[in-house]
């Protein structure tokens, strides 16, 4: 069975992003293609990585954080370490987002309350002409 190679368009492509961010994940060290002359081979290992990657990003986690959740698959077979570390980025995010929801909906609420009033004065004025 031939393995899969993939050029940066390509992949990028695949994935819906562009080749400048693939090249970008690239010289942070979180992509590691091999080379053929000066074009870049992606394998069906980096296609993957570049997924966990993107929704990493898409999930809220920083470069810093992917790159130490990925880096742990090469020294951890077990992935005890690196589910261990998942599980608590996963939850320090989810407090971040839980308590970015308690702001959202407040402000929400004094908007609306703004807003109300200021219908309310604009109602006023115009039944006061």
């Amino acid at each position: 069975m031939s393995e899969q190679f993939y050029t940066v368009t390509e992949l990028a492509d695949e994935l819906g992003t562009t080749p400048r961010a693939v090249r970008f994940y690239e010289t942070k060290g979180l992509l590691k293609p091999r080379r053929a002359g000066s074009t870049r081979i992606y394998t069906h290992k980096d296609r993957a990585r570049l997924v966990l990657i993107l929704r990493g990003k898409r999930l809220g986690f920083s470069l810093a954080d992917i790159k130490e959740y990925l880096d742990l698959y090469v020294v951890d077979t077990t992935q005890t370490e690196q589910l261990t570390l998942l599980q608590g980025k996963v939850q320090a995010r989810l407090a971040d987002l839980r308590k970015q929801q308690e702001d959202l909906e407040q402000t929400l609420s004094e908007l609306s309350e703004i807003n109300l009033l200021v219908e309310d004065a604009l109602r006023n004025k115009m039944a006061g002409q």
